[in-house]
């Protein structure tokens, strides 16, 4: 597991909570940015999993 897939999981859990924050008091903005934040996270993630291919193709 390299850096982008960490953070990524990380941004996208930070996110989830951000999302349910905002429900539980009320402000779309809130769950507006928790969505966005999931989004990044996924996004991140992805990346950090084509660098782990790309490493495992490189190493054979």
């Amino acid at each position: 597991m390299n850096k982008d897939q960490v953070k990524g999981v990380s941004k996208d859990i930070a996110g989830k909570i951000q999302e349910e924050a905002g429900k539980l008091v009320g402000s779309k903005e809130q769950q507006a940015k928790g969505l966005q934040k999931q989004v990044e996270g996924k996004i991140e993630k992805t990346l950090g999993d084509a660098k782990e291919v790309a490493r495992d193709i490189a190493g054979k």
